[in-house]
């Protein structure tokens, strides 16, 4: 084996680590996930706006189910590209929980200002307080857990 040089070395593993993060950055939701999340928000916005509160509850647990199969397959990461398979070490075992706490936080927030809009006198407060939410979902999901992400070293 030849002699490497300090440098050389030194330059190498800065190689190493801009791919590991390169990888790492591609760890996520896909976009389309974020969309058919919001989707999913404004649909249950409008069910708890039109239909009886048990119908509401049970298509409210029904997402959260379908949510659940859905994101279970794609947030560790590994399967977001039939290309790469990374693993769980690289992926992050924190990620699942930042998305959680991030969804969490999300359904907080649509509570919230369907209460507001309620309290303001909004008709259709709940379907307005979903509409909010969608926006804030697929727009701005892979951004707030790219910094999420971050913040939690995840």
């Amino acid at each position: 084996m030849e002699h490497i040089a300090q440098n050389e070395a030194r330059e190498a593993l800065e190689a190493i680590e801009r791919a590991h993060r390169g990888v790492t950055a591609e760890v996520g939701l896909p976009r389309w996930y974020w969309w058919l999340l919001a989707a999913g928000w404004v649909v249950l916005g409008v069910v708890g706006e039109l239909s009886p509160a048990w119908f509401a509850t049970v298509a409210t647990v029904a997402f959260g189910a379908l949510h659940t199969s859905v994101a279970s397959r794609l947030l560790s990461g590994r399967r977001r590209t039939g290309g790469v398979q990374i693993s769980i070490e690289t992926a992050g075992r924190r990620l699942p929980f930042v998305v959680i706490g991030m969804l969490v936080a999300l359904v907080a927030l649509t509570v919230a200002t369907a209460l507001a809009l309620d309290a303001d006198g909004a008709e259709h407060a709940s379907v307005y307080a979903g509409i909010f939410g969608a926006a804030v979902v697929g727009f701005g999901g892979p951004e707030i857990l790219r910094v999420l992400r971050r913040w939690a070293r995840a």
